[in-house]
């Protein structure tokens, strides 16, 4: 796996990298692997150890406070956060990445070389993936969430990467498979050739107001139905929609969608707009229909 890895990062400065590999498995790979390309690797968290005594391995806001300080107090590149299918990252300044944009320093530094290339990426991505990856060359392809979906359709499409909202990275250069160790040793050979520092790339991506994820409880015998009452409930109102997975309500300053959980009694609700004033209007209108759609009950 090292000699593999090697064969397709190579870096043209050196690096200092910390690595929070959350007492899992990524701790007996990730920091040879870092000093086998060239990195100065701090870790933290590495033993493995099923109690996971620092954190649960989800790798989010909420578990990776350590690392953001750690990333600031040594000056380093970046920080990633991994559970091993998963990478997140922290910018120099101790800043979480969200995944869609960490998508799209991928999808730029992959559509330099391939232009027409194919990203997939999860509905409940930001719309700066479309707009951004049509920009930049690229075929933007919007699939239903989940690692299943995403990896069907890298492989029926043969798209060169694909990426979810939750910072799953799937690359074609591994088979289609999301690799966070790769995902991390790939972001160290973009910064490597870059005179940015990781925080000025993604000030450079578009951003947009988002509301990541609001849940509200559903009974799973109840949730799907539930959704399919918003689903016609929007169609009788004349709106634009995207079904593909729960109810997407698609306007020309932003979208807000409804989904049930595939693994919890919850409807999720994720939104975003150019605008603040925008945004909130999308996320009120959803949540009144939500409940109207509830009542039926």
């Amino acid at each position: 796996y090292q000699d593999f890895i090697q064969s397709k990062i190579h870096l043209e400065k050196k690096l200092s990298v910390i690595a929070d590999t959350a007492n899992g498995t990524c701790g007996l790979v990730a920091p040879a692997l870092f000093e086998s390309i060239g990195c100065n690797i701090l870790t933290i968290n590495k033993e493995p150890d099923g109690t996971f005594p620092a954190h649960l391995p989800v790798p989010k806001a909420e578990t990776l406070g350590e690392l953001m300080k750690e990333v600031v107090r040594h000056k380093v590149d970046f920080g990633v956060g991994y559970d091993g299918d998963r990478a997140v990252f922290i910018d120099e300044k101790g800043n979480l990445i969200p995944g869609d944009l960490t998508l799209l320093i991928f999808a730029k530094d992959i559509l330099k070389k391939h232009q027409g290339g194919k990203i997939v990426y999860e509905l409940t991505c930001s719309m700066a993936i479309e707009e951004y990856v049509k920009k930049l060359g690229g075929i933007p392809i919007v699939e239903r969430v989940g690692h299943t979906f995403i990896m069907d359709k890298m492989i029926k499409e043969k798209a060169l990467l694909g990426g979810e909202k939750s910072s799953h990275f799937y690359f074609a250069d591994v088979y289609g498979m999301d690799d966070g160790v790769f995902a991390s040793m790939k972001l160290a050979e973009i910064l490597s050739k870059s005179d940015e520092k990781l925080s000025e790339i993604v000030a450079s991506l578009p951003h947009y107001p988002s509301i990541y994820e609001e849940n509200f409880e559903c009974p799973d015998k109840q949730k799907f139905e539930v959704i399919n009452r918003v689903r016609i409930q929007f169609k009788e109102l004349g709106l634009k929609i995207l079904d593909i997975d729960g109810v997407k309500l698609i306007e020309r300053d932003g979208w807000v969608i409804l989904r049930a959980s595939n693994t919890e009694p919850v409807i999720r609700i994720s939104a975003e707009a150019r605008t603040e004033e925008k945004l909130n209007e999308l996320y009120r209108f959803a949540v009144k229909e939500l409940n109207k759609a509830l009542e039926g009950d």
